[in-house]
């Protein structure tokens, strides 16, 4: 069996609740879903999230649709993913991100294909990425997964669930490429200026959710205006920054300043590295 596991949460730090955000009527996590479905080769759907009670109404949205759902640990991803998928025993797990909501199926098939015809324990579109930054997709074996859930002791490891088969040598990997690379295409919802990219990608197509990832890239060569929002934030920016730095980027746009101080300001020292907030202080020390 081939198992489809959904990574979705509200708690997003820079763009809180995007998964129900509304588009047309539909929430991003139902256009995702629905479009993920249109899969020839995936038997089984769930969504995996958190156990935090702000879920509730995605946990709702989600088993109103039909989907299975599992809640786990906030911040130990991989222990979610891997309880999420034990159950049911599959063969193979396709890993989806809820900020992908354009997602396409016939990828989708390519990437499962290339895992099976290479026979190998991991395959993506990611390593290089050659597709636009929203179509990304994992394929790896249940039994990957168990030795990572296992293995993988770190921070990092635990929070995003592939690292460890992805980096580690005792795994076997492939990977789909475009011929044409098409990288540097944001089609993902981290910020609010790639919701406001969607939104009009799926306003244009509308009622239609069936459009494929080449009609986008066609959409493009007409308005190119559609697309202007979101071309400064770099790809996987959210993997490489950590949580008080995706907290200043959403303060700066709500506060002036970030923290309406000068001399105080993260952005004064050492950009992007300096500590942005702190968890307490006690005399001299801070943390």
């Amino acid at each position: 069996m081939i198992l489809a596991v959904v990574q979705a949460r509200m708690g997003s730090t820079r763009l809180p609740g995007k998964v129900l955000k509304e588009i047309n009527g539909k929430p991003l996590i139902e256009v995702l879903l629905y479009r993920l479905s249109r899969s020839k080769k995936i038997d089984k759907i769930l969504l995996a999230t958190s156990i935090k009670p702000e879920n509730d109404l995605l946990v709702e949205t989600v088993e109103k649709l039909g989907y299975e759902v599992y809640r786990g640990s906030e911040d130990d991803v991989l222990d979610r993913y891997y309880q999420a998928t034990k159950k049911h025993l599959p063969d193979s797990v396709v890993r989806i991100t809820g900020d992908c909501p354009l997602i396409d199926p016939d990828v989708i098939d390519a990437v499962i294909n290339n895992y099976q015809q290479n026979d190998v324990d991991y395959a993506s579109n990611t390593l290089p990425p050659t597709y636009p930054d929203g179509l990304d997709v994992s394929v790896f074996s249940f039994r990957s997964l168990q030795i990572a859930w296992e293995q993988a002791t770190s921070k990092y490891d635990r929070e995003h669930v592939t690292p460890f088969i992805r980096f580690n040598d005792q795994f076997t990997r492939t990977n789909l490429s475009n011929i044409e690379d098409f990288s540097s295409e944001r089609w993902t919802v981290d910020e609010p200026e790639d919701f406001e990219v969607i939104s009009k990608i799926i306003e244009h197509f509308s009622p239609n959710l069936d459009f494929s990832w080449q009609d986008i890239i066609n959409l493009k060569k007409l308005h190119p205006e559609y697309f202007e929002a979101n071309k400064n934030i770099s790809r996987n920016e959210g993997s490489t920054i950590d949580s008080g730095q995706k907290l200043w980027k959403r303060a700066k746009k709500i506060i002036p300043g970030g923290n309406q101080l000068l001399s105080k300001r993260p952005e004064m020292f050492l950009p992007d590295h300096w500590p942005t907030y702190y968890k307490k202080a006690k005399g001299c020390k801070v943390w």
